[in-house]
């Protein structure tokens, strides 16, 4: 990635990719994105390209619009105005389509190559197996002998026995093998596109540790698309950003304020970075609410 700079209003941002390189094709676009709930305005006004391969982590204090960011970029959301452009991995060439006006059919195309690991791993009631095999079965159309080595294969992946796991109540484990499971069901879908929202959020430093890991490991594996993967990354985690050094988004005010490399980043000096810097590791032991 080339260096951040600063631009006229105090913002840091990463400079301008390069259409022409294939390794930068664009997978997101969000181009002049507002949001408001009744009389809230939560996103001002955003801009972001995210391009295929990155690992990109989107940051800031609580209510500057993370989440809902997130849920814009998976079609759950609507912006008031402008628009949320994903790359359409069923057409040659992996065109951008706007998600604004879908019908529900074509949403659901696009979310074949995308898989979102939730803030509170939203499993479903029942088996591991059955949580594994619930997206497969109904996006996919995969019958539960299709799924099943696929599930061996995202459970293994992920540091859990099958044999021991596959027919475990989804109640009966511990807070670690949830998240772990979470991620086991993105891994299943073999996704290009991987959306975490605070990953590690209220886990003990062993297991953020661990999951950590797992997020890189998973960005890093070849789909078998064979189209790069990509990774956004909702988080307060420190520890995550020093270990796997994404491209840094900051939100304040609903608004993209800083937009570039971790360890610039961290040399910041500035009214709005310092203190959030600091209020980072009490914000990441707190299980988060939507913001």
């Amino acid at each position: 990635m080339k260096p951040s700079k600063q631009t006229p209003n105090g913002t840091a941002t990463v400079d301008a990719f390069d259409p022409r390189n294939s390794d930068q094709a664009t997978e997101i676009s969000i181009q002049e994105v507002y949001k408001s709930f009744s009389d809230q305005v939560v996103l001002r006004g955003i801009n972001l390209t995210v391009r295929r391969g990155e690992m990109i982590a989107i940051i800031g204090g609580s209510g500057c619009g993370k989440t809902v960011l997130l849920k814009h970029m998976t079609g759950h959301f609507q912006p008031d105005s402008g628009k949320v452009m994903m790359a359409n991995h069923d057409v040659k060439g992996s065109p951008l389509e706007n998600l604004s006006g879908m019908s529900d059919e074509d949403l659901d195309r696009l979310r074949v190559h995308w898989a979102v690991v939730f803030q509170k791993n939203a499993l479903l009631s029942g088996s591991v197996f059955y949580n594994l095999a619930f997206w497969p079965s109904e996006i996919k159309g995969l019958t539960d002998e299709q799924i099943m080595p696929l599930a061996r294969v995202a459970l293994q992946s992920v540091g859990l026995n099958a044999d021991e796991i596959m027919l475990r109540d989804r109640d009966d484990l511990s807070g670690g093998m949830a998240k772990r499971l979470a991620i086991a069901r993105a891994l299943v879908m073999d996704p290009v596109l991987v959306f975490y929202d605070e990953p590690t959020a209220g886990l003990d430093p062993e297991m953020c540790a661990t999951i950590q890991l797992l997020i890189e490991s998973t960005h890093h594996s070849l789909p078998e698309s064979g189209i790069t993967r990509t990774s956004v990354v909702v988080t307060h985690d420190t520890g995550l950003l020093r270990r796997l050094k994404p491209r840094v988004v900051m939100l304040v005010d609903g608004k993209v304020f800083y937009d570039g490399t971790f360890d610039n980043f961290m040399t910041m000096d500035d009214e709005h970075i310092k203190p959030y810097i600091e209020q980072m590791s009490a914000l990441q032991e707190v299980v988060p609410v939507d913001d």
